[in-house]
């Protein structure tokens, strides 16, 4: 009788990469993709894949996991919180990675998870559940922290102008807080009656795109004063909005939800009037 033998290399074959993040790059012109493996950068135009890395941990060669890979830009500085079954770093810290030199320059670590981050050449920050915290890029300083309601997205957004301005969920249901920094000063905006479930923010600072958790009516702010400047509609029916995204002149605001629809919108909106 003939008889077979196994492999025994493919007894426990590793599971394939699941995706757990994905964001862009300041720019635009690149996204970083999480996955229970590491993590892989893709250039957008034209389109390719520009690196990945894979991670493991322990001396058993478990795979190790990435939840939130946030790029600076297009330079080696990536910011990397651990996620999936078997994550590579503590759901609680933000790690600083350099990938020329392959590993970690410097790391934050908190009491809670770690939602989100968000990068600009100068600043890092961290969001928890109920919490936002400013960092100081160059020496890791604590400049801001932020208390916000209870925010399970991590949803928040930041400017890359000189002048930073950041978005975030205010104290109560349905409202943001608008902190302008060279200014020194808070907008607190009730943009809907239901809770935040997507925010926007231009890239200079100017506009701020908001929808509720019921995802038929998407709202255009002034983020300077928090004045209303449009109200789209994006349907009657409920719907999860997922994404909200400005074009790069404001003149249109694509919306994306759970309905398998994306929506562009034009926004007419002369930036030129607009409170500086």
């Amino acid at each position: 009788m003939a008889t077979t033998t196994k492999n025994p290399s493919n007894r426990n074959p590793k599971p394939p990469p699941s995706i757990l993040h994905l964001s862009f790059n300041q720019d635009r012109g690149c996204f970083s993709v999480g996955t229970t493996h590491g993590f892989i950068i893709f250039q957008i135009n034209p389109f390719r894949e520009t690196f990945r890395r894979g991670f493991s941990t322990g001396t058993g060669g478990e795979i190790g996991g990435t939840g939130v890979v946030e790029m600076l830009f297009r330079c080696n500085i990536l910011a990397l919180v651990g996620g999936g079954p078997t994550p590579k770093f503590p759901r609680n810290k933000v790690m600083i990675w350099d990938d020329h030199l392959s590993q970690c320059i410097g790391e934050l670590s908190f009491r809670s998870e770690v939602k989100a981050v968000r990068l600009t050449r100068d600043r890092i920050v961290a969001v928890m559940l109920q919490k936002v915290y400013v960092y100081n890029f160059t020496d890791l300083k604590l400049l801001h922290q932020i208390e916000t309601e209870t925010n399970p997205k991590g949803l928040c957004e930041i400017s890359q102008s000189r002048s930073m301005v950041l978005v975030c969920l205010g104290l109560q249901k349905g409202q943001v807080r608008v902190e302008h920094y060279p200014l020194k000063r808070s907008k607190f905006i009730m943009a809907h009656d239901s809770s935040i479930a997507c925010v926007a923010l231009m890239k200079d600072g100017m506009l701020l795109a908001t929808a509720s958790s019921k995802g038929t009516l998407i709202r255009v702010f002034d983020a300077s004063d928090g004045s209303l400047l449009r109200e789209l509609r994006r349907g009657s029916e409920r719907a999860e909005i997922y994404s909200l995204c400005f074009s790069p002149t404001a003149q249109w605001l694509a919306v994306s939800s759970d309905r398998g629809t994306v929506h562009v919108f034009s926004l007419k909106i002369d930036s030129s009037s607009l409170n500086k």
